[in-house]
């Protein structure tokens, strides 16, 4: 019986439609302990395009609140000093300040004792109880990873430069999100062999 092939890149990433991922961020009650450490991971999901492992894995001193700096551990222990968004880093912030508990180590607990960093099904639960609260399919924290990719090409960023926020190891790691839009499609896309076009009997 023979394989079905499999190739890369054959999938296309899927942004969410325009306005979802507010009505996200907007959704959690950053009047809650709870909601402020939901809404700091969003935010950092969305304005970064954190992988949710990543996220998990960020410690209190990963923020450099004076330089506005966040480093990000990723893939293959790869480590980046990511500049911190305006947005994200207020939503840090007031979690940290605001309930938080005063202990060293992660930056993101459970909410409840005995305190215990998030793991990365935690925040794959944030994202989706948030697409609950919204009255929408729920999705996974890649989700918000591939809406940023698509804001940054619709807005004129060049692959390369999204490959660069995303923290890609190669090019063609990026390559898949050129199929958000055709335009991109074409500026990376190889010419057609001279002499394959006609017929080759």
């Amino acid at each position: 019986m023979l394989a079905v092939a499999s190739w890369r890149l054959s999938s296309t990433p899927s942004p969410l439609p325009d306005g979802v991922v507010e009505q996200l961020l907007v959704s959690c009650d950053t009047s809650r302990l709870v909601g402020r450490r939901d809404r700091a991971v969003l935010e950092l999901l969305a304005g970064l395009g954190l992988r949710r492992a990543e996220v998990a894995g960020l410690d209190i001193e990963d923020v450099d609140w004076q330089a506005g700096l966040i480093t990000v551990t990723g893939k293959g222990a790869r480590t980046d000093r990511l500049p911190l968004p305006v947005k994200a880093g207020e939503a840090v912030a007031a979690y940290v300040m605001g309930g938080r508990p005063a202990v060293p180590g992660a930056l993101f607990f459970t909410v409840r004792q005995p305190w215990r960093r998030l793991d990365p099904s935690s925040v794959n639960g944030i994202v989706q109880q948030a697409c609950r609260r919204c009255g929408i399919e729920t999705v996974g924290p890649h989700r918000l990873r591939h809406t940023l990719a698509s804001a940054l090409l619709q807005a004129g960023a060049g692959l390369p430069e999204v490959g660069q926020v995303l923290r890609h190891s190669s090019l063609q790691s990026t390559a898949g999100y050129a199929k958000i839009d055709w335009e991109k499609l074409r500026s990376v896309a190889r010419p057609w062999p001279v002499g394959l076009s006609g017929d080759q009997r």
